[in-house]
């Protein structure tokens, strides 16, 4: 009877064959694959880096699959054996392609949604990981002969009462698809609801959809409700907007005067405030003969919704001065009361 001291050498080559296996894959993560990396950021194109960040994890199975799969070779098992584990690889194997598969597709649906071909990205690349991971389950039952037809139809029946059950949650997903496919709310834009809530689309998920508001909270609003909504897209079409001011001048003002002076100024402001849109010609419009002042609009034009304070602030600033220095009259309280008496 032989001692298991001598049975060790039996497994040794198995074990280096694995462990040789695992240290190359380690090996080509941490050496081989940052400089392909640091080439890929400077090649023009993109799939190259979705490609790389995909397979760097499942990297290092798939070599130790490759050790595995040797060193069954070399251990002394009878073919039943041999069989029944190399099923068991070909299992970790779809397993572990299904998994780079998943990280790719959720890599190109980022991708895609940085050159502004997707409106989001949460919901979409999570719906591409599940549908992924199904496929490659199904690959799996079908590679150990198991039939999944009667999975199929389990999962129907069982689908369709969870659908009874779940009708709240499968609306805002669902809501959630309608509102990316759409494009018309996209994460970045601000919108404002018709009950006046306001903000920043942060993320669309599965369920909701998150707005940061001006003052930095956090608004969670059900992608069904969002769905129904009027909403009002501050973004869309374009992300600058116009800025209307309303300015009142004195009965008596020599008008064209008014209108010279003010279109000054806001030629000014819109040249060198930050947050206003280079190139774009102010307008001064009168409007009205109120009942104490004539009435104008001064329309100017801001790069996005969260400048348009900074750029009324500074005209009105601007303004006041060159009408104080102008001689330029405001309509006074005092004429006011006056006219009305």
């Amino acid at each position: 009877m032989t001692s298991p001291f001598f049975q060790v050498p039996t497994y040794l080559g198995p074990a280096l064959a694995l462990a040789v296996g695992l240290g190359i894959g380690m090996f080509v993560r941490r050496t081989v694959l940052p400089r392909l990396a640091h080439l890929a950021a400077k090649s023009p194109w993109r799939w190259d880096d979705v490609i790389l960040d995909a397979v760097s994890r499942p990297l290092v199975v798939w070599f130790a699959l490759l050790g595995l799969h040797i060193a069954l070779q070399l251990l002394p098992f009878d073919r039943g054996a041999h069989a029944d584990l190399g099923r068991a690889v070909l299992v970790l194997v779809i397993f572990s392609v299904t998994w780079a598969a998943a990280r790719f597709a959720a890599g190109a649906v980022k991708a895609r949604a940085s050159q502004g071909a997707l409106p989001g990205v949460s919901l979409i690349a999570n719906v591409v990981r599940v549908v992924v991971f199904a496929v490659g389950i199904l690959v799996i039952l079908q590679g150990l002969g198991i039939s999944i037809t009667p999975v199929l139809t389990a999962l129907g029946v069982g689908g369709l009462a969870v659908g009874l059950a779940l009708q709240d949650t499968l609306g805002n997903f669902f809501s959630g698809i309608r509102i990316l496919v759409s494009g018309k709310i996209r994460p970045g834009d601000f919108i404002r609801l018709e009950n006046g809530l306001e903000g920043t689309v942060q993320d669309i998920t599965w369920g909701q959809t998150t707005l940061r508001q001006p003052s930095n909270n956090l608004v969670i609003v059900p992608n069904a409700k969002l769905a129904q909504a009027i909403t009002t897209n501050v973004s869309l079409p374009a992300a600058e907007l116009s800025v209307s001011v309303p300015v009142n001048v004195a009965y008596g003002s020599d008008l064209e005067r008014v209108q010279a002076v003010t279109l000054e100024v806001a030629r000014s402001v819109q040249a060198d405030v930050p947050g206003a849109m280079r190139g774009y010609e102010p307008a001064v419009l009168f409007g009205a003969l109120g009942s104490v002042a004539v009435q104008m609009t001064v329309v100017l034009r801001a790069s996005a919704w969260d400048q348009q304070g900074t750029l009324t602030s500074e005209f009105i600033k601007r303004l006041y001065a060159r009408y104080r220095a102008e001689g330029i009259e405001f309509p006074r309280l005092e004429t006011s009361m006056v006219t009305r008496a």
